[in-house]
């Protein structure tokens, strides 16, 4: 069975974080949700609308090698967070030196950038890339695929990201089941 770690950081965008988490089991990922621990060791983690997500593995026990992606939601608050802290830019690089799938969707991509593991080729939230790379910023589409980065641009792309990933891990006839059954004809 494919496996997928999803990191939440303080100020994640809950949509996102709930639809990605959502969309994998239902395609038939599994999926850990994963916390950064701050003073408090709680895993429980307050999104950027205030709601609070209890996650299932601190961070700290992510073993690259028992997952085959890791997918950030977006979320200023959250992305900075994880651009800011040490494991998980090392989780990412070493996700990406692996070869496995490194997913980022709305923010998100700037932590993907300062770690150096964004690929050419790349969408994000309008305006983030000014942060990144503009040049190279796809804005008129709702998932890039650049080499194993898979980006999204916001919360009403979370359904087609997860999608696309969906595809990429399990399969077609998984992608085509759960895109029909959400009923998300427009991805």
């Amino acid at each position: 069975m494919a496996r997928a770690v999803v990191p939440l950081a303080e100020g994640f965008e809950e949509i996102e974080a709930v639809t990605i988490i959502d969309i994998l089991r239902r395609g038939g990922v599994e999926v850990h949700s994963a916390y950064m621990p701050d003073e408090f060791e709680t895993d429980l983690v307050l999104g950027a609308n205030g709601i609070t997500i209890q996650a299932d593995i601190a961070l700290r026990n992510v073993v690259v090698d028992e997952y085959d992606a890791i997918v950030l939601p977006g979320g200023w608050g959250g992305t900075n967070r994880l651009a800011e802290n040490s494991l998980s830019q090392e989780l990412l690089k070493e996700f990406k030196a692996k070869d496995k799938w490194v997913c980022a969707m709305c923010a998100a991509p700037y932590a993907l950038y300062v770690a150096g593991v964004l690929s050419t080729k790349y969408t994000c939230y309008p305006s983030v890339e000014e942060q990144i790379r503009p040049k190279d910023w796809i804005g008129d589409k709702k998932v890039v695929i650049d080499e194993k980065v898979i980006t999204s641009q916001g919360p009403a792309t979370a359904i087609c990201f997860a999608l696309e990933i969906v595809r990429q891990l399990v399969g077609q006839e998984s992608y085509e089941a759960v895109k029909s059954g959400t009923l998300a004809s427009y991805c």
